[in-house]
């Protein structure tokens, strides 16, 4: 019992092999591309309950392209990221007018 899971087979067919090949690299765009997204998010919630008004917006607009990025690539859902997108804009604008 050397590891948690169990060893996957190769594939017999090039074209299988093709895929495995194919499926990693998408495997680790998408991972990395998803954690970029929990970052920016995380980032944007941090400088909010902080209080700091101008690095809030600021992280917020860079936020909005790497959120609308992950969207169209399908790595999260479009409601998912809109709903997101929505939820920080009240928190930042809301920053702003307490400000």
């Amino acid at each position: 019992m050397a590891s948690g899971k169990p060893k996957k087979k190769n594939p017999r067919l090039a074209s299988g092999r093709k895929r495995v090949r194919q499926d990693e690299k998408i495997n680790a765009a998408n991972t990395s591309l998803r954690s970029k997204y929990r970052t920016v998010v995380k980032n944007v919630e941090k400088a909010v309950l902080a209080g700091d008004k101008a690095k809030a917006t600021e992280l917020f607009g860079k936020m909005q392209a790497v959120v609308d990025t992950v969207a169209d690539k399908g790595i999260f859902h479009k409601n998912k990221a809109a709903r997101d997108k929505s939820r920080l804009a009240t928190k930042v604008k809301a920053l702003a007018l307490a400000a």
